[in-house]
């Protein structure tokens, strides 16, 4: 009897332990911080030149967390989910809006065969741009001269990921308005409908991505502002030699025309064109030095804008490492792009909120050192 009670036992923390192994929930995030010098900052009239230092979150990435977990299902297939939400290490605030998940929240079945299903709110597909920036769409980058559209959230999203067939994967993302207009979005959403197509080609020399996105405006269901209501095309590659990664992008945005000119915006541009080009190099297992150029023109009078960036990071852990960035964007008569993404208009106080962008024709450069931990 004594037997079969041990084997009953045995075979009872068996099940528990095979259950266990069979699902998980992963605790993950990001913390960012540092010090920001700018200078090239207008007046609170709009006017002028001033500087500042402040206590930053979020230049090198975005501080967040987040919960992901897997349950499998047999048969290859699993049910996953992730969670993630941004905030503020200068402050504790939480990202947009105050939402608790404002980045990702998702659920839906991956099989290593079919690819990956996935329903919920979602990072824009032109994001996608990331892995082809040299700095990642850090705060001074990619994302600062189309005036943050890269860097955009989709809420009620259906996307698919597809596995890897002879080097070549295929992501696509169509994210509903919720409107009882096909195009619109439904009340106070940030974006109308939205949807998109990634194709990537990866091998140990290079890797090249394709993507289309559109985002239309959540008012009239248009696209109307080619740095918030637009079509993009990204075309980039990123080149593997040792020590050394090169990587160079161009993307264009474009509208369907008719735009109006934003309250107080300098000019209304319909489309926009950006390239960039720059190298990283692996000093070592811990330091990598970085050098970018971004430029960007606009039309209508829009201007063009430059950033020329150095920058670089030192790990000195698997999880925290230091970071450090100089950057300096210089603009036409008619622009007044700044190194961060700011939205359109003069800056200055206006509407009782400050803009950091300069004045137009009028350069801005800043400078950041940080510290960043992972978990």
């Amino acid at each position: 009897m004594k037997s079969k009670k041990t084997l009953l036992a045995i075979a009872l923390m068996s099940a528990g332990a095979v259950a266990h192994a069979q699902s998980s929930v992963t605790l993950y995030g990001r913390l960012d911080a540092g010090i920001e010098y700018m200078n090239g900052l207008p007046g609170n009239n709009g006017t002028g030149h001033t500087s500042r230092f402040r206590q930053e979150s979020g230049d090198w990435g975005t501080s967040l967390w987040g919960l992901k977990g897997v349950e499998d299902l047999g048969g290859g297939t699993k049910a996953v989910f992730q969670l993630e939400g941004a905030f503020s290490t200068a402050t504790g605030s939480l990202g947009l809006n105050g939402s608790l998940f404002d980045r990702i929240a998702n659920v839906g079945l991956s099989n290593d065969q079919f690819g990956t299903f996935l329903m919920g709110r979602q990072l824009q597909i032109a994001n996608g741009d990331w892995d082809f920036d040299p700095f990642g769409q850090s705060n001074w980058s990619s994302a600062s001269l189309v005036r943050g559209r890269n860097w955009e959230h989709t809420s009620n999203n259906i996307s698919y990921q597809s596995p890897k067939f002879g080097g070549v994967d295929v992501y696509g993302e169509y994210g509903l308005g919720n409107s009882t207009s096909f195009n619109e979005g439904a009340p106070g959403a940030a974006t109308g409908r939205t949807d998109g197509l990634q194709v990537t080609y990866t091998n140990s020399l290079f890797q090249l991505r394709g993507i289309y996105d559109e985002i239309r405006d959540p008012i009239n269901g248009a696209l109307d502002n080619p740095f918030t209501a637009s079509r993009e095309y990204f075309a980039g590659a990123n080149l593997f030699l040792g020590k050394f990664k090169v990587q160079a992008a161009y993307t264009a945005e474009r509208t369907s025309g008719g735009v109006l000119t934003p309250a107080g915006s300098p000019s209304a541009p319909t489309t926009a064109d950006m390239e960039w080009g720059g190298v990283t190099y692996q000093a070592t297992p811990a330091a990598a030095l970085i050098a970018a150029v971004y430029h960007v023109n606009a039309n209508n009078g829009g201007g063009n804008a430059t950033i020329y960036t150095i920058g670089g990071s030192y790990n000195i852990s698997k999880r925290t490492l230091f970071d450090i960035q100089i950057a300096s964007v210089h603009n036409s008569s008619t622009a007044n792009f700044g190194l961060d993404a700011n939205s359109e208009g003069p800056g200055g106080l206006n509407d009782g909120s400050f803009n950091e962008n300069p004045v137009p024709g009028h350069s801005q450069t800043g400078v950041y050192a940080g510290i960043q931990h992972s978990f």
